[in-house]
């Protein structure tokens, strides 16, 4: 039997004929179809991302950057001009009056906060993560009940414990002193919270195990192994720590009652207060929150490759 083959159509090939291996389409959208329209639409979220991003970048700096602006007038501009026109600049003059007025008490609150809030956010710091080790790395009775009451002090606003701490702070003779302050920044109970998360995800059981298993003792594990471990998570917690404290002066507005030991940002308030009786107070308010955000922004430059770090600690463990 002969079998007689169609000119100009393909034979059909039976399995196993052929040495070749069988050419197939590799994955992706076919030309004309829908996944041309991708590209476009990729094209138009990141517009609208960015967008979205650059508003609340311009939302978040406006205010700075009127602080700024205001802070290079003279009393005059200041009223005369708009908000972000610049006028003649006089900058270093309004500095030199800052740092002047008063015998330079100015200079004085900027040392307190950073005695406060620089010195006392470490110590605390400090303190919550070697509670949130203990509470991550240790058995030992009713810790998860512990750790429930720690959290419930998240619970708590600060701004309710101020008068217990005053009246704890007048029984044992520390109100009006530095201690007043800096010895209840040491409670952080969402320090201590976070500080257990950090532990949990940079700090493995084997290594502290190897440790002992070495002969170091627990205090040297957690100084020596642990501690820089855990140094973006110390980091981090510093910052959310200096941050929330830098801008508190309700816990010095009941605790201290000489101005020579306020912290700059209760002096700002005074001379707010102050301003309207007194119309060259608003110059000097406004130059000194422009010097008072200064430390914060230097503080997130300087340490925000572990503070990025940090952030990122829970996404890979």
């Amino acid at each position: 039997m002969t079998t007689h083959t169609v000119t100009g159509q393909p034979t059909p090939r039976t399995a196993g004929e052929g040495s070749g291996p069988t050419r197939t389409r590799p994955p992706g959208p076919r030309p004309g179809g829908r996944g041309h329209a991708r590209p476009s639409r990729s094209w138009t979220s990141k517009a609208v991302v960015n967008g979205l991003l650059a508003l609340f970048a311009c939302y978040t700096l406006m205010p700075l950057t009127w602080l700024f602006v205001a802070s290079t007038k003279d009393h005059g501009d200041l009223v005369g001009t708009g908000g972000f026109t610049f006028a003649d600049f006089n900058l270093f003059a309004n500095l030199g009056d800052l740092f002047t007025y008063g015998d330079g008490i100015y200079g004085r609150w900027l040392l307190n906060s950073i005695l406060y809030f620089g010195l006392g956010c470490l110590a605390s710091t400090l303190v919550s993560t070697a509670v949130g080790y203990a509470f991550d790395k240790y058995d030992f009775p009713h810790k998860e009940k512990l750790f429930g009451i720690v959290l419930l002090g998240v619970l708590v606003p600060s701004a309710v414990l101020v008068l217990p701490q005053y009246l704890l702070a007048g029984k044992a003779g520390l109100d009006n002193t530095y201690w007043a302050v800096l010895v209840p920044l040491l409670v952080n109970p969402f320090g201590v919270y976070l500080a257990r998360v950090f532990s949990e995800g940079y700090i493995p059981d084997e290594v502290i195990e190897a440790a002992r298993m070495d002969g170091a003792g627990e205090w040297r594990v957690f100084r020596s192994v642990g501690l820089p471990m855990i140094a973006p998570g110390f980091v981090t917690l510093f910052l959310f720590t200096f941050t929330s404290s830098w801008n508190n002066f309700v816990l010095p507005l009941y605790m201290l009652s000489d101005d020579k030991l306020y912290p700059v940002t209760l002096g700002l308030a005074i001379w707010s207060k102050s301003s309207q009786q007194n119309p060259e107070f608003y110059m000097l308010t406004i130059v000194g929150a422009l010097v008072s955000v200064l430390p914060l922004i230097i503080a997130f430059v300087c340490l925000q490759r572990f503070w990025r770090a940090g952030l990122t600690a829970g996404a890979v463990k």
